[in-house]
Parts: structure tokens; sequence; C-alpha cells
């Protein structure tokens, strides 16, 4: 805890009175600290924080809420501490509001300029030149050589019939990238999105991994719109990456989810 009360003076030129560890994710270990100036403030530590950092940024020039950047020292980011509510019905329409204008706002390609993770499993982010393509490469087929044979050659199947499959050129707008119900934060006035895994697509990923383990509150479609026709498919072919990623992080007990999403696809 040294090296976290130091990085709070380099930051904030108080001291920490209270240090309270909290649930972290695969990446960074996170604390609630209070300031001996009444201030609380969220630490997370981690050797990916910096690109975390600028991705929250990114969200919340959207209009999207998010917990503000505070500062960074090294390996250390520094966030608002937000007040957690349950989440109730008035907060989803505004949520799907808010995820859609994120979702409008464009990128100049499909991607990201830095690389991400979670935990051991890397995510490249590197631009392709159609939606398809970047599915398939970056988001499928690195999982191959993770993956019993006849498990990776549906999966390869099911990336080469993606032109088929997908939209070729749908407009890149800003994805949350691991947008799961722990990734949601609601406070009194909103939803804020946590925790993100930042890349530029098609925002029907995210809804698709807002319905893997769940679904979203009523009135959300509400807000964000209703979805073109064919979504089903385009649904399972985007959840397959989320699958695959518990693949590598969690075993053999996840085979069952992927074979779901291939059969679903088509594949």
């Amino acid at each position: 805890m040294d090296a976290l009360r130091a990085a709070v003076r380099d930051v904030f030129h108080v001291a920490a009175t209270r240090l309270v560890p909290l649930h972290g994710g695969d990446l960074s270990d996170v604390t609630r600290i209070d300031l001996d100036d009444g201030r609380t403030v969220v630490a997370k530590e981690g050797p990916m924080v910096a690109c975390e950092g600028r991705m929250l940024e990114a969200i919340a020039a959207t209009g999207m809420p998010a917990p503000r950047v505070l500062g960074l020292a090294g390996t250390v980011l520094f966030l608002e501490a937000l007040d957690e509510t349950r989440a109730e019905p008035l907060h989803w329409p505004r949520f799907g509001e808010d995820l859609a204008r994120m979702h409008a706002t464009p990128g100049a390609g499909y991607g990201w300029p830095e690389d991400y993770a979670f935990g051991p499993v890397a995510i490249p982010n590197a631009a392709a030149a159609d939606w398809p393509g970047f599915w398939a490469e970056r988001r499928l087929l690195p999982f191959l050589p993770h993956l019993p044979s006849r498990l990776a050659a549906r999966v390869e199947a099911l990336a080469r019939r993606l032109p088929d499959l997908l939209p070729a050129a749908p407009r890149p707008g800003l994805l949350h990238g691991d947008l799961w119900g722990g990734n949601l934060l609601p406070t009194t006035d909103a939803i804020h999105l946590i925790d993100p895994a930042c890349y530029h697509g098609d925002g029907e990923v995210d809804l698709a991994m807002l319905h893997l383990f769940g679904s979203p509150g009523p009135g959300f479609y509400e807000g964000y719109g209703a979805l073109a026709p064919g979504w089903e498919q385009r649904r399972a072919a985007y959840s397959l990456f989320p699958a695959l990623v518990h693949v590598r992080l969690f075993g053999a007990g996840y085979h069952g989810m992927v074979e779901r999403f291939l059969s679903a696809a088509g594949a």
C-alpha cells in the first residue's frame, strides 16, 4: 500500500486516510480511498490502466455516463468514486438512449489504436478494411489453437461465412467492448459504464454481450431503438467471441456455450 499512498500524494497532493480494497477485474486491483481533504476516489492498479483511462474519456466524450478520470501515476489510475444503487425501471430507457448515442459516435475505422487484453487473453485491435474481416481475424481466428480440432474447424468455417452473415460496412461506432451486467454501475441519475475494452465496430456487438448472461431491463429498447432484421444470427456470431474468451480464461466447461452459438449462427 505504500506505493499507492505515494501515488495519491503525487496526484492529489494530500494524504490517504483510508484504503478499502474493492472487487476488481482481470486487469487491475481496485481500491476505494478516502483523502484527508474529505474527497473519496477510486484507484485502479495494473499494466493497462493508462489505456483504460483513454477509453473512459472516449466514452464520456459521447455523453455516456462514466467515471471521470482524475489522474494517472505510473500504473495507478484514479477515478471518480460513484455511489452505486440498484437499477430501477426508469434507468433503462435512458441507458438505451445513452448507448445508442455512443454507438452513433463514429471512429475512423474498425478497431482501436491500442491492443488490449482480458487477463492473459490478448485482444488485438489492429484496423481491418471491412467489418467481417475484422471479426474473423481479430475476434475468432486467434482462438483456433486453443480449441479441440472439431470446435476449431467449426469456428474457422463460420469465419469464412461472415461476409454472408455480417454487414460489410456498418458504422464504426464506439463500443464498450465488454458490456456485461457487472460493468454497468447505476447511480441515482443514470447507468454508468466501467471497465471498458473499447474499439470501433457494429453496435450490435455490445448488445450481444449485454444479453450473454442476462438482459437489460424494461424500456431499454424503447430508448435504444429497433434492430435490423437478421439480428438473431448476428448476435450468435458476436456472442461467440466472449464465449471463446471464457474458454481461454476458465476452461472446457464453456465448450457447450461455444457450440450453442455456433449452431445458432448456422455453423
